[in-house]
């Protein structure tokens, strides 16, 4: 049968549940085992497709179409295999499952109550993936944090759980915060102390604890937590903080972790795992033998976030390219023709992010303008592509008011627009064209190059789509489709002849990007900022000097 672990947070909030997830899932697959992970979440959201990015950061969609948790991102691009809409579960799905089961009567007769009906529901999504895919190891995260009352539910599902499987079957690591005390020079035991009473108020004993800390554990430290939460002294393990999240598998190995997991849950140690490709990818990382300067036009630069997969791609990407590839955040709303230069004229490149709503695009279409007519790189992600092909229209189709339906219903020349089967839908959730779709790649273009292919498949999450009525002129002067849609001849991708590097696309190429598997157009994309710093040096180099006269 699977065995199965599931992670539990205390003391605060974002302490890296995720993170520590995706590294454990990847120390036991590179030991041989069939591992995947799950998401709990707490809201009663179906899912985050319809909340904003700056309540919940970036919307991961899989490839089953499913709008899921970011933390979902953070498990494939660790595991490098796909997740799907059985891996994340959130207590909307809980609810609505049971709500609908007692009007079709499966109920008739009890009562409908959170212990058993609610809990049972939740236990059967947790071992699902187990049951039906027969994976060696189901690693569960619950989201919030111990203590918060929207979880409770979740952790009387596993004490359930627990009690049915055994303990030797399923097993919980808790992540916790070690404070720092600067007045008193201490590491601060206490909350972690607290945190494990809470659980232990849920019938729950943690086999293994996590410190997240900023200095190192003494074994004094280690004693002391072991001794008062009741673990084992070899169960306490440092989790310090550092400079990037893919040296958090390398640092859980250090501290055993994976091997202590092995033994609780009584399997056998398998083979060493071999990281030589993932060191490999973080010396890469720390050691960059170039540096780039790209912007990110987006509308919600606050929360890092809501680009996440974006920016561990350009991390993925750059690691290929041996660069550095510093971020430069632009918010698009601060952006028009008057800063334009003062905003764009330094970066290497520019990636205009997706989004949606009026706001802050037309910030985006004078970034799309100035990358143009400069030869800059760019990079246009669904909303990106769009706008691309509206300020294109605008100023080189001399349309005027050329513009997005989403952006203004009545515009004369709507070169995008709402997807024909978009139109009768009233619902929000869950209703955008989701998940991958097929694009077939124009022979001898750019982007075929790119892939080394003439068939892809991408993952997308859109309901406006480019106009085809527009095709013809759009393809006269100069921007071209190069990526269609082989059943709905939607357009996929464009090019822009005569210019170094401009590529819009409808669909989410970040969705793809893993360590092992950098996503080619972030690759080629990064490259691109390369070539174009090195030629803006060389011809500042070149540059002759002003001839001073005599006096």
């Amino acid at each position: 049968m699977s065995k199965y672990i599931f992670v539990t947070g205390g003391v605060t909030s974002s302490l890296g549940k995720g993170i520590v997830s995706a590294s454990l899932g990847k120390l036991l697959s590179a030991r041989g085992y069939s591992v995947t992970i799950q998401k709990f979440d707490p809201y009663i959201n179906v899912d985050p497709g319809t909340l904003n990015p700056y309540e919940h950061g970036e919307c991961y969609v899989t490839e089953d179409g499913a709008e899921t948790d970011l933390d979902l991102g953070h498990y494939e691009r660790f595991l490098n295999q796909p997740m799907s809409k059985r891996n994340n579960v959130t207590t909307g799905k809980v609810y609505q499952t049971v709500i609908n089961k007692e009007r079709e009567g499966a109920y008739l007769g009890k009562t409908v109550q959170v212990v058993p009906h609610i809990t049972d529901e939740i236990q059967r999504r947790m071992v699902l993936l187990g049951e039906d895919d027969a994976y060696d190891i189901i690693i569960t995260e619950i989201g919030g944090t111990v203590g918060d009352i929207e979880s409770q539910p979740f952790l009387e599902a596993f004490r359930q759980l627990r009690w049915k499987l055994g303990k030797s079957n399923c097993i919980n690591i808790h992540l916790t915060l070690i404070p720092y005390l600067e007045t008193s020079g201490e590491l601060k035991t206490k909350p972690t102390q607290h945190s494990v009473k809470e659980l232990l108020e849920n019938g729950i004993q943690p086999d293994i604890l996590v410190c997240r800390t900023h200095y190192p554990l003494t074994k004094d430290v280690k004693r002391k937590i072991a001794l008062f939460c009741n673990v084992k002294i070899n169960a306490v393990i440092e989790a310090i903080d550092l400079p990037n999240i893919y040296e958090v598998p390398l640092v859980l190995h250090k501290e055993e972790l994976d091997k202590i997991v092995l033994n609780k849950l009584k399997l056998s140690g398998g083979k060493e795992p071999d990281l030589h490709d993932w060191k490999a990818f973080i010396k890469r990382i720390t050691n960059p033998k170039s540096s780039v300067e790209i912007g990110l036009i987006g509308k919600y630069i606050e929360l890092h976030d809501a680009y996440k997969s974006i920016l561990e791609s350009f991390i993925h990407a750059g690691a290929v390219n041996e660069c550095q590839v510093n971020i430069r955040y632009i918010q698009s709303d601060n952006l028009d023709e008057r800063n334009a230069v003062e905003y764009l004229d330094n970066l290497d490149a520019v990636l205009v992010a997706p989004g949606f709503g009026f706001r802050g695009v037309e910030g985006k279409l004078e970034a799309v303008r100035y990358v143009r007519e400069n030869k800059i790189p760019f990079f246009g992600i669904c909303l990106g592509m769009q706008c691309a092909v509206v300020e294109i229209a605008r100023h080189i189709l001399e349309l005027k008011d050329a513009n997005s339906t989403e952006m203004d219903r009545n515009t004369p020349h709507p070169v995008i627009s709402l997807m024909e089967e978009q139109k009768t839908i009233i619902k929000k959730g869950g209703t955008m064209r989701l998940g991958a779709y097929q694009c077939t790649l124009k022979k001898e273009s750019k982007v075929a190059a790119i892939y080394q292919s003439n068939q892809v498949s991408e993952r997308h999450r859109h309901r406006y789509e480019f106009n085809n009525d527009y095709l013809s002129q759009f393809e006269q002067n100069g921007l071209i489709a190069t990526g269609i849609n082989p059943g709905s001849k939607l357009v996929e991708i464009m090019e822009l002849k005569n210019h170094p590097w401009f590529i819009g696309v409808q669909f989410h190429p970040e969705l793809k990007s893993t360590v092992a598997n950098p996503h080619p157009l972030f690759v080629s994309f990064v490259k691109a900022a390369m070539n174009y710093r090195k030629a803006k040096t060389a011809k500042k180099k070149n540059k002759p000097g002003k001839l001073l006269s005599n006096v």
